[in-house]
C-alpha cells in the first residue's frame, strides 16, 4: 500500500484563480419547513457569524499578503452559504492579484451578499476569545449534571419542561452539542448558550434535549434555529435568545444567533475550542 492508496494520500483540485460561482446558496426556507416556521413571518431575530482564518490574496506586485475576517449574515436573508463552498470561494483569491485590501473586503462582500440575497458585513480582524457569548452574562453551565442519557437523536423537544410557577432570568451553556454535516456526514461540534426570561427550565431535560441533536444531521443554522423553536413553543419564555459557537473545521467556524424581537445582539466573541 502506498501513501497514494489512502484517503489522506488523495489530492484535492483547489481553485487555481477567483470563482464567485463556487458559492453554494441553500434557501433557508428548506430548513425551516421541517420546523414549522414561515420564512416571510420570522418568529426571531439573528444572524451568522463566520470567522475566517485562512484567507490570503497577492498584491498588485504579486506578494502574498494574509488576513483574517469576520462575516455576518442576516438571519432575514432567504439563503444560508454552504460552508465547504464558502472555503473553496475563499482559497480561490489565493493565487489572484488585488490592488489593494479594501478591493479584496469590497469583493468578498458583494458576492456573499450576492449568494445570501442580503446585505452581507465583512470586516478584516477577528474578535477576542472570551467566556462567553455575552459580555457581562453570568453563566451557569449545565454539563457536570447527574443525569442518565439514552438519546442521541432525532432532536428531542420532548425533553424540554419548565416550571410556570417561577419566572427567572438566567443564561445557561452547554459545551456538549453536536450535530453532523448534512453534505459531508462529519461532526459539527460548539458549545451553546441560552438566555431567556420566563418559566424556569428544567435543566436536565435541557440538557437531554441538546445531547439530543448528537447523530442528527442538519446545518448548523438550522439546528440554532430549531432550538429556538423549541424552547419558544415548549417553555413560553418572555425573551430567548440562543447562540451557538461552533469549532473551527477548514480555516472557519460559524456562530448562529437566534432572539426574541428587541433583543440586543450579543457581545462578538470566540471560544477557546475556536
Amino acid at each position: 500500500m502506498t501513501h497514494q492508496d489512502l484517503p489522506l494520500g488523495r489530492h484535492v483540485d483547489y481553485p487555481r484563480e477567483y470563482d464567485a460561482a463556487l458559492l453554494f446558496p441553500i434557501p433557508r426556507a428548506l430548513g425551516r419547513s421541517h420546523i414549522g416556521v414561515d420564512d416571510d413571518s420570522l418568529p426571531f431575530t439573528g444572524i451568522d457569524r463566520w470567522h475566517a482564518y485562512e484567507l490570503s490574496w497577492l498584491d498588485g506586485r504579486g506578494k502574498p499578503r494574509t488576513a483574517t475576517a469576520t462575516l455576518s449574515v442576516p438571519a432575514t436573508s432567504p439563503n444560508l452559504v454552504e460552508s465547504k463552498s464558502l472555503k473553496l470561494y475563499l482559497n480561490s483569491f489565493n493565487a489572484t492579484r488585488f490592488d489593494s485590501e479594501e478591493a479584496v473586503r469590497s469583493r468578498i462582500a458583494e458576492d456573499l451578499t450576492r449568494a445570501a440575497g442580503a446585505a452581507v458585513d465583512v470586516a478584516f480582524g477577528l474578535p477576542p476569545i472570551d467566556e462567553s457569548a455575552d459580555g457581562n452574562a453570568v453563566l451557569d453551565c449545565i454539563d457536570s449534571l447527574d443525569v442518565d442519557i439514552e438519546d442521541y437523536g432525532p432532536p428531542n423537544a420532548g425533553h424540554i419542561a419548565a416550571n410556570r410557577d417561577q419566572i427567572v432570568s438566567e443564561t445557561l451553556t452547554s459545551a456538549l452539542l453536536k450535530s453532523n454535516c448534512p453534505v459531508t456526514g462529519q461532526p459539527d461540534w460548539a458549545r451553546v448558550v441560552i438566555a431567556y426570561r420566563g418559566p424556569k427550565l428544567d435543566r436536565a431535560g435541557l440538557l437531554r434535549y441538546l445531547v439530543s441533536f448528537r447523530d442528527h444531521a442538519e446545518f448548523h443554522e438550522q439546528c440554532v434555529e430549531r432550538i429556538y423553536n423549541d424552547l419558544a413553543e415548549r417553555a413560553r419564555p418572555q425573551q430567548l435568545s440562543v447562540e451557538a459557537r461552533y469549532t473551527r473545521r477548514g480555516g472557519l467556524d460559524i456562530n448562529p444567533w437566534r432572539a426574541t424581537p428587541g433583543t440586543p445582539r450579543p457581545v462578538a466573541g470566540r471560544d477557546e475550542r475556536q
